[in-house]
């Protein structure tokens, strides 16, 4: 039956029914009628030609005009669709370009396939209206719990229905191998909602550390009324999961609040975790502090940090290796994950030989260079020496603190030092220069001979090669590439170089090179130094 020629009341019936069925706006409805009419028509009359259809929204008319818009001569390129000003005069009395001549043409009655058209390009704009409206109803949801029932499994993916709309629980978001059932209740967290082309645009997960922090959010009235924050949360989905808390009052203990009486709360949520063990555990704001915390419950000998690499060494006793580390190394993971440092765990009897072998050999570098016996040599080291620079340039005073050291041991040691570094330094400078280093970077203050040898072989070879590079590949740094943290090597790195050091070389030789103004540089180095004393 053709659309126009049906009750014209029912269009809007129509219309209004299916806004409410899909909770749209019926004017949406009746726009995508509109569409899917002028379609029709156009197949009728002619595809070059702009028919327009208007639907009256209180008597359910459809008029279908044909437009010509008005433009310059030069512009006309469809005459069907368009005319000039002068053809304009006869249908207008004062036509400009941008008007419209609008002539009315009679409706048509859709055939079947015309009328199955028009039926797809509905369905298609609900869909899209009702999509549209999901996002907008649920985008500022992100990062709650919802409850939803189980409507379909599509290749291990879940579709849930959450009420007004539909979700999606991907088979990587489930935790272990949970499986549901038609019309099963489920609980998750919405972790995106983003428009899609097409599905579901809200995207739900089991698996995600937030889901468990909300969770103890609905357990925890004192976390719910921020007495107590989660500062920090880690999961193995399924098997294991550790939760740092801090309590901002000091009458209440945050782990005895997040375990509950008689562990209520915290089983709670190990039950919608399919059992998952979870480790509460206190926040500290001493990094030291923290980790041990969080290596519970294996004990901690000692912790030594290195801030700059975003590295930690912790010593543990030798029969508390297997527990600090975990099964799989699950603790150590989820603890590197709690802390936002890499941990490197070694037993005591580890640490001994390590720092042996590191006396060894700087016992030996002294013995080398400074043509001096072993025992003198391990005095310097025992003393805190660990290079010649340290030897050479020191002040004389302490070297005559150490027990059998006099006034002409101490300078004769000095001196075997200094001939030795300026030595080092004349062969590292004839090395460069013969790799082709210019006058230009050698006469640029703050870089060593060896630097210079290591910045030259490198490629490095004059102040504009200097100037383009980037702090961290002349100091080194760690980037972060498929959840693993990746050493860079700097090519000033060995020499001790810090991130702000090269920072400041660089600025400087742009500066010298009229590529920046000292008064943006001076600015940039201010702001950094302000947001440095933020972050801390």
């Amino acid at each position: 039956m053709a659309i126009t020629s049906a009750n014209q009341l029912e269009l809007l019936q129509t219309a209004e029914a299916v806004a409410r069925e899909k909770m749209i706006d019926p004017d949406l409805v009746i726009q995508a009628m509109e569409e899917s009419l002028a379609r029709a028509a156009k197949s009728r009359y002619g595809s070059e030609l702009d028919i327009r259809v208007r639907i009256d929204r209180k008597t359910g008319r459809a008029t279908f005009a044909r437009i010509r818009t008005v433009v310059e001569d030069e512009a006309l390129e469809n005459h069907h669709a368009q005319m000039t000003v002068k053809q304009a005069k006869t249908h207008l009395a004062d036509p400009k370009v941008g008007d419209e001549v609008i002539d009315e043409v009679p409706p048509v009655d859709l055939g079947r396939i015309a009328a199955q058209s028009a039926k797809q390009v509905i369905l298609q704009k609900v869909r899209e209206a009702e999509r549209d409206r999901q996002f907008e109803e649920f985008k500022d949801r992100k990062g709650t719990i919802i409850n939803g029932q189980v409507k379909r499994e599509e290749y291990g993916n879940i579709i849930v229905d959450i009420g007004r709309g539909e979700a999606i629980l991907r088979r990587n978001e489930k935790i272990g191998r949970e499986s549901y059932r038609p019309n099963d209740r489920i609980r998750a967290y919405i972790k995106d909602v983003r428009r899609e082309a097409r599905g579901p645009q809200v995207f739900l997960s089991r698996t995600d550390p937030q889901f468990m922090a909300e969770l103890f959010k609905m357990e925890v009235p004192e976390i719910y009324d921020g007495i107590i924050e989660i500062k920090a949360v880690a999961r193995d989905p399924g098997s294991r999961a550790k939760i740092a808390v801090i309590s901002y009052d000091n009458s209440i203990d945050p782990v005895g609040a997040c375990v509950g009486m008689r562990g209520s709360r915290v089983q709670a949520v190990v039950n919608e975790l399919q059992g998952e063990k979870i480790d509460i555990i206190p926040w500290n704001q001493d990094q030291a502090t923290f980790l041990v915390n969080a290596l519970q419950p294996a004990e901690v000998s000692k912790v030594v940090i290195d801030e700059e690499a975003g590295k930690i060494e912790v010593v543990v006793p030798d029969e508390q290796l297997s527990l600090a580390i975990g099964r799989r190394g699950q603790n150590v993971r989820l603890a590197s994950q709690l802390t936002g440092l890499d941990i490197d765990i070694m037993t005591e009897a580890d640490e001994s030989a390590r720092r042996q072998a590191e006396f060894t050999e700087r016992t030996n570098l002294f013995i080398e260079t400074l043509d001096i016996d072993e025992m003198m040599a391990q005095l310097l080291v025992a003393e805190g020496f660990t290079n010649l620079e340290e030897v050479a340039y020191v002040d004389t005073e302490e070297l005559l603190s150490i027990d059998g050291f006099d006034e002409g041991t101490a300078g004769e040691l000095q001196a075997r030092a200094r001939d030795h570094l300026e030595a080092a330094n004349r062969k590292a400078m004839e090395t460069a220069r013969e790799l082709g280093v210019e006058d230009s970077l050698v006469n640029f203050e703050g870089l060593t001979p060896q630097m210079l040898e290591a910045l030259a072989k490198d490629g490095i070879k004059t102040l504009e090669d200097f100037a383009t590079c980037a702090d961290w590949e002349l100091a080194g740094g760690w980037t972060t590439a498929n959840g693993q943290r990746v050493k860079d090597e700097g090519v000033l790195e060995k020499f001790d170089v810090s991130l702000e050091e090269a920072q400041h070389l660089v600025m400087t030789a742009r500066v010298m090179l009229g590529w920046v103004d000292p008064t943006e540089a001076e600015a940039e180095g201010e702001a950094e130094a302000v947001t440095e004393e933020d972050e801390a």
